[in-house]
């Protein structure tokens, strides 16, 4: 030690300099104390310099006092650092304060300012600060509600790679919102998210291959993105390749692989795979034939508001199939289905009506239903059965009734599950 005192004075007379001094505390010497987990010497550091306007020191330290690592927890000096440092425009501080405001920690909750921050931030090629700027763009907090607005957003971030933008914003361009529909420019950024395995995109990918909307239709290609998303518990993707498994394209039929898949998606709540899967336990494809299991799936479904299986339940209450017997059940089920406007369950709610069974007879209500049913249904069979019924009923209405009826059939409106 008295050597090095010695050499340090020798050095400094040479120099010119007074004395030796210790080193004054730099950003590194705090770095290297927190990394050391020593949180308390790298806020005595770095405290003095952010006060003299060191970013690198202020970022820091705003970062400790926002997470509470090993220092108590003070979300307002956190902001106060992050501004000072987001004033000399610094990119990260910008988004954090951001963050802050949006989350109303530390500061009254303000989405304008957190708005302005993001935009800073973003302009600087922050890309989650351009996401987070989009989203709020999308649903207008802090700024004027814009789609056209929020695509420009994402679309900075997207070319920066960010799967999350690249797969909104091919949602856009499948939708029309914000930009012109466009499928192919969907396909284009889905593609760029599903080749990093993003399993929305792949999910999205698949389906414009399955319908050929902006490529060529292709179920084989359908089944690899689908397969891809699957594997990842996509439970879209699942539900939909177990389509594909069941009617054999793109994939060879396989109606075993088929209920697998849709066991999958069905655990994950999804409700078109729970109704395929009660369909094919009521017929015997792939599994056992199964009423009481088809009963359980088509319940599930049907809570959440699948149409298709609130009008199989409906059905198999009708017939006591799985279930005990019972028109004033089918009668909740069918109409249910038929207020969101599935034909099927209207032909039957106004046969109900029609012939009393579980429900008071009325011919108001039987020709409203057979009519909706008439005017929905695709032209075939069940349409001119709809009409046939419709019209025979009409016969035998007093104008009044049919007037009534008619206006109930206007003025009717889909509900939404």
């Amino acid at each position: 030690m008295m050597r090095r005192l010695l050499a340090c004075f020798a050095i400094a007379a040479a120099l010119g300099l007074a004395a030796c001094q210790t080193p004054t505390p730099s950003f590194e010497t705090g770095l290297e104390a927190a990394d050391r987990g020593d949180y308390a010497a790298a806020v005595e550091i770095w405290g003095p310099l952010a006060e003299a306007g060191d970013v690198l020191a202020q970022v820091h330290l705003a970062g400790l006092y926002a997470a509470g690592e090993d220092v108590e927890k003070d979300s307002a000096e956190a902001v106060r650092l992050y501004r000072l440092a987001g004033e000399q425009g610094h990119a990260e501080a910008q988004f954090n304060l951001a963050e802050l405001y949006a989350r109303g920690e530390g500061v009254a909750r303000d989405y304008a300012a957190a708005a302005e921050w993001y935009r800073r931030a973003g302009n600087q090629g922050h890309v989650k600060a351009q996401t987070r700027l989009g989203a709020h763009y999308e649903k207008g907090l802090g700024v004027e509600q814009s789609f056209a607005e929020a695509s420009v957003w994402w679309r900075k971030a997207a070319a920066q790679g960010h799967i999350g933008a690249q797969t909104t914003l091919g949602a856009l361009y499948e939708r029309g919102l914000g930009v012109p529909q466009d499928y192919v420019q969907a396909a284009a950024w889905w593609r760029q998210a599903a080749e990093q395995d993003a399993a929305e995109a792949q999910t999205n990918l698949g389906y414009l291959y399955s319908k050929g909307l902006g490529v060529a239709q292709d179920y084989a290609q359908a089944a690899a993105w689908w397969t891809k998303a699957a594997f990842q518990g996509q439970p879209a993707a699942q539900s939909n390749l177990g389509v594909l498994y069941e009617k054999g394209r793109g994939v060879r039929q396989n109606y075993g692989e088929a209920v697998r898949w849709w066991q999958l998606a069905a655990a994950q709540d999804h409700p078109d795979a729970q109704h395929n899967l009660a369909y094919m336990y009521a017929n015997g494809l792939g599994v056992p034939k199964d009423d009481i299991e088809a009963i359980r799936y088509w319940r599930l479904a049907a809570g959440q508001g699948l149409a298709v299986a609130q009008h199989y339940l409906g059905a198999m209450s009708a017939r006591g199939q799985g279930v005990p017997q019972s028109y004033a059940e089918a009668a909740k089920w069918y109409r249910l289905a038929a207020e969101q406007g599935d034909p099927d369950s209207q032909l039957a709610l106004g046969k109900l009506y029609h012939g009393g069974a579980g429900l008071p007879v009325s011919l108001v209500q039987a020709y409203k239903w057979y009519n909706l049913a008439a005017a929905r249904f695709a032209p075939g069979q069940a349409r001119t059965d709809a009409a046939r019924r419709r019209d025979a009923l009409a016969r035998g209405m007093s104008a009044h009734q049919l007037n009534e009826a008619q206006r109930l059939a206007q003025q009717w409106q889909p509900k939404t599950r």
